[in-house]
């Protein structure tokens, strides 16, 4: 149900002039679960912004929140100051990481940690007499935020447009070629790159899936040219591939990791950096003078965020959450199977990961260029919350989803689809 009064709420990533009075009201959530302001239930097929992977609503989330609400509601971590939840989540992550030995540095969620990386790339290479490497390439349809540096970095146009002049020093190549990853660096010159941005699948653009060997290939690339290779794993992460960061499920040694959405399931903002030790080493030497990063969020490492972490950390071990992303991939490309053959349909993607796309078909989306948008409208019929994306609808899941909710999807897309193109022949 659609809530039509007027409210000066000024939504992300929305046309408020067609919002303001068709709002979809969220007022409650439980397990895979959500309802609306009438009461409707609808399974939330994109784990809300693909950060519910453990699903809503989990009492061990909140007693962790309220029990440090009451014993230290909030402190800053600049300078020396620190507290215990923080420090517990900084070990945790860091054994966890890729990379043993690496850093940690907390943020307030995926943009500002993006942000961080990229600060951290460039200032590295000052900090060991090469301050020409300052370049970052990312690539098309990538997605990494909407702060300063992730914006310029972003590879979807559209969310770069009207901004005036951004951060230079950021270029962009296609998705899926090595090739042109190698082929940029060299024409920069690799003296001046610092880094790469990868997310392991894009996830906002699209779920666009690496091609095999993509992954090893562009860390090779980065490995013999000196970039840093910065997986940006806010998506990917804490299951959603079925590893702990996404990255791992490759065997490549990524120089630094974002992290944010399913380190505390969505409950509460924080973001991870994770720093490999070599990246970190001159801010961490401890002699007179060593660098300081200048740098930091006034919420990193908040002590309820991070006690919300550290339970949600507890739950994916405790209940073996993370293999999940892997073991249900297969299943959810099973139940899009009916989609993946309708004539609405251009492409499914799926198979990597518990996530996955439905692509409309040029003449679909020429035909009714709101096509993805009324199949998100469509699903919601069926009692699905889906998340329309400019080519299709994409799908995220909480990994507590099963066997009865995605034979929901199975059912419903299709059905979903066949109403689509009654709207637009």
């Amino acid at each position: 149900m659609a809530d039509q009064r007027p409210n000066p709420l000024w939504h992300p990533f929305a046309d408020m002039g067609a919002v303001d009075g068709d709002r979809f009201v969220v007022t409650r959530a439980e397990g895979s679960y959500v309802w609306d302001d009438a009461g409707t239930r609808y399974f939330d097929a994109t784990a809300s912004l693909w950060y519910a992977n453990v699903g809503h609503g989990r009492p061990e989330i909140t007693r962790a929140v309220t029990a440090q609400l009451e014993q230290l509601d909030a402190y800053h971590l600049f300078a020396r100051t620190a507290n215990e939840p923080a420090l517990r989540l900084a070990e945790r992550l860091s054994e966890l990481a890729p990379v043993p030995g690496s850093k940690v540095f907390l943020g307030s969620g995926g943009g500002d940690v993006v942000d961080t990386a990229v600060k951290i790339a460039r200032t590295y290479f000052v900090h060991i007499g090469r301050p020409d490497k300052t370049h970052v390439i990312s690539r098309t349809q990538g997605y990494h935020g909407t702060h300063g540096f992730g914006t310029a970095a972003g590879g979807i146009t559209v969310n770069a447009e009207g901004f005036g002049p951004l951060p230079g020093d950021f270029s962009h190549v296609a998705y899926d070629s090595p090739e042109a990853l190698e082929a940029e660096i060299q024409r920069l010159g690799a003296e001046r790159v610092a880094a790469f941005l990868c997310e392991p699948v894009i996830g906002a653009g699209g779920v666009l899936l690496p091609p095999d060997g993509y992954v090893e290939a562009v860390a090779e690339i980065c490995r013999r040219h000196d970039v840093l290779f910065v997986a940006d794993c806010v998506i990917c992460g804490f299951g959603r591939l079925g590893t702990w960061f996404g990255i791992d499920r490759w065997s490549v040694r990524p120089d630094l990791v974002t992290t944010a959405k399913g380190i505390t399931g969505g409950t509460i903002p924080l973001g991870a950096l994770l720093v490999a030790p070599h990246v970190a080493e001159p801010f961490f030497t401890g002699r007179p003078g060593a660098p300081v990063l200048r740098h930091g969020a006034t919420y990193a490492g908040h002590p309820v965020a991070c006690a919300a972490a550290n339970a949600t950390l507890d739950l994916y071990e405790r209940d073996d959450l993370i293999p999940r992303g892997r073991s249900l991939e297969k299943p959810l490309a099973d139940s899009l199977s009916g989609a993946a053959g309708h004539e609405a349909v251009a492409e499914v993607r799926a198979g990597l990961g518990f996530l996955a796309a439905v692509e409309l078909t040029p003449d679909v989306l020429a035909a009714h260029p709101g096509a993805a948008d009324r199949l998100y409208r469509l699903l919601l019929g069926e009692g699905v919350v889906v998340r329309p994306v400019a080519k299709g609808i994409v799908l995220s899941p909480p990994l507590i989803a099963d066997e009865p909710e995605l034979d929901l999807l199975a059912s419903a897309i299709p059905r979903s689809l066949d109403r689509l193109l009654s709207t637009v022949d």
